[in-house]
């Protein structure tokens, strides 16, 4: 950030470019260092909700800047120890005999000169310096997140932002010059399918955004190409009831897996999206790495970096897994699709072992059910997360959700990174019936019993946990000894587990990692909605009616409405005598 003096021709000239609009036309809308025009009617798309995604994305890329530093900078000196080893060991065996001198490089297949004519000294190749990030935002609408990046992460150097509507086209080049020089300089808008351009600049980004309106599907196969070794792909998906199993077979028509509607649906969501973008790199030779995967709101954002390796893109199968949910009870199974053997000093990847499950439920005898296949590799960075963390609480003024991020991001942190999906506590107890003991006291039965355990971002009530299937029920039914329940009918879930004796006798007794250190220290990390309708607001050029008050709400709705029916009754007299005179005249001509 530069100092007071040198933003006061910045301000200016962001006064000035106002001044070049008739603001009564439009609506301003600050958010965080940007302010862009709103025309009244839904003709671009917006959608304040939509805070929280920029400001994480925003977070997110800050560190990927600080970390692409760190990895040039750690490059450029192994390369240079290696330089100095090579120059060592040219020394020690020294230049007698017709060797070349140790300070020379010699070119491979030249031979080198012993004769009058003076040496000519070959130069390395030189380091690469390190260019600004270049960041490709795949649908811009109104410009608003593109301008962000460009005015409040310092060291972006160019931001491209593409849609395929020439309205939202217009409307980003409209709010690029209202803000300013930075942006200007900055930020290019194109009117162009984001699918093509991706396709024709293949390895040219840093960096990635796709944020669409419902799925990511269509544009994974050509992101996965423009993103440069080592960069960033950012990606949104809406289209919650498709990944949550609403209509399972549309989203194994779009992701290629098969969701399961279990209370770890969202979790499980995300895992979709990630062996989907998986799915796209391997075609080309390339695979991710996830540093931050997250849910919130209405929606899942992941955040990966995309590596080119084929030897590294055999791992794939191990990073993927089906899963069996009971149809009766919580339990659930993964089957890992890969395995690897080694033998001396080579890996053989092989076929996973199956079946991981019988054909009925150990637990309560009934079927399951078998979705997937998806990412159960860790979806998180630990490491990234908790740099991304601090970078937030020390820039706390220049994010306009900072609640809400830094409460997610304290929860990630604490989420047990390679433990796929999780449990419901109240889900267990609805199972068998009865009480459900505190979350204290069931973390302390499982960490009593030598397991891990943690919450998740996802879900207040969900717990993760490396805890068999077996051990769980078997401290749920410690728990009902100590709180019997009623009689049930013999055929239920519930009874056929309780029938049952547990091997593992639980110890309820307060642990000391029971809670965690964000409880214990009461920080708030599941926030409620800042104001009411809080959501996914309507496409863009759908026209709003009274119908959508549950996503606006009323006041909002009415407003619009009112709005409307003024324009139509001040529409310029001028303009309706043409139309009139119109109509005859292509009459006369038919």
């Amino acid at each position: 950030m530069g100092n007071v003096e040198d933003t006061k021709p910045m301000e200016e000239q962001i006064n000035n470019n106002k001044t070049a609009f008739d603001l009564n036309d439009y609506t301003i809308i600050k958010e965080g260092e940007a302010e862009i025009l709103m025309q009244t009617k839904n003709e671009v798309f917006y959608n304040k909700s939509q805070v929280n995604n920029r400001d994480m994305s925003i977070a997110v890329l800050r560190t990927f800047i600080s970390k692409r530093k760190e990895e040039h900078e750690a490059l450029l000196s192994k390369r240079m120890q290696k330089a100095s080893k090579v120059s060592e060991s040219h020394a020690a065996n020294g230049s007698s005999n017709g060797e070349c001198e140790p300070s020379e490089v010699i070119p491979e297949g030249e031979p080198c000169s012993n004769g009058d004519e003076p040496e000519k000294a070959v130069e390395g190749r030189a380091p690469r310096e390190l260019k600004p990030t270049r960041v490709l935002e795949a649908l811009s609408a109104s410009g608003l997140r593109a301008i962000r990046y460009a005015r409040e992460v310092e060291e972006i150097g160019q931001v491209v932002a593409l849609d395929n509507d020439k309205a939202s086209v217009e409307a980003c080049r409209r709010n690029i010059k209202f803000n300013g020089s930075v942006a200007g300089a900055k930020v290019e808008s194109n009117l162009v399918d984001a699918r093509v351009y991706m396709l024709t600049h293949p390895k040219e980004f840093d960096v990635v955004d796709l944020d669409p309106y419902g799925s990511p599907s269509v544009f994974l196969d050509s992101a996965v190409q423009s993103i440069a070794d080592g960069g960033l792909l950012m990606c949104t998906a809406t289209d919650m009831a498709v990944l949550c199993g609403s209509n399972g077979e549309v989203c194994y028509s779009k992701y290629g897996s098969y969701p399961l509607r279990g209370k770890y649906c969202h979790e499980m969501a995300l895992r979709i999206v990630l062996a989907c973008i998986e799915s796209h790199a391997n075609r080309y030779k390339r695979y991710i790495v996830p540093v931050l995967s997250v849910q919130m709101d209405f929606y899942v954002r992941v955040f990966v970096r995309v590596f080119t390796s084929a030897g590294a893109m055999k791992s794939t199968p191990l990073k993927l897994s089906y899963v069996y949910q009971c149809v009766g009870c919580d339990s659930f199974h993964l089957q890992p699709i890969g395995r690897t053997v080694s033998k001396n000093t080579s890996v053989r990847y092989l076929p996973g072992f199956g079946p991981v499950v019988p054909q009925e439920c150990s637990d309560c005898g009934k079927k399951y059910n078998m979705g997937g296949p998806i990412w159960s590799a860790p979806i998180h960075d630990q490491d990234w997360v908790t740099s991304i963390l601090s970078d937030v609480k020390a820039m706390k003024n220049r994010y306009p959700a900072f609640n809400r991020i830094s409460a997610v991001l304290t929860t990630v942190s604490e989420e047990l990174p390679d433990v796929p999906l999780f449990l419901s506590l109240h889900n267990l107890c609805g199972t068998l019936k009865c009480t459900s003991p505190s979350a204290v006291i069931f973390r302390s039965a499982v960490i009593n019993a030598g397991y891990r355990i943690s919450g998740t971002h996802v879900n207040p009530l969900g717990l993760k946990s490396d805890a068999p299937m077996d051990v769980i029920w078997d401290i749920m039914r410690c728990w009902v000894k100590n709180h019997p329940v009623k009689e049930q009918s013999s055929d239920q879930s519930g009874s056929v587990i309780l029938a049952k004796e547990p091997i593992l006798q639980a110890n309820f007794a307060r642990a000391v990692a029971s809670l965690s250190k964000a409880q214990a220290k009461k920080v708030a990390r599941f926030l409620p909605n800042p104001e009411r309708h809080w959501g996914p607001k309507l496409r863009a050029g759908r026209t709003i009616t009274s119908k959508h008050v549950s996503l606006l709400g009323a006041d909002a709705v009415n407003n619009l409405l009112n709005n409307n029916e003024e324009q139509e009754a001040e529409e310029p007299q001028a303009k309706r005598i043409k139309t009139e005179e119109q109509t005859p005249i292509s009459c006369e001509k038919e």
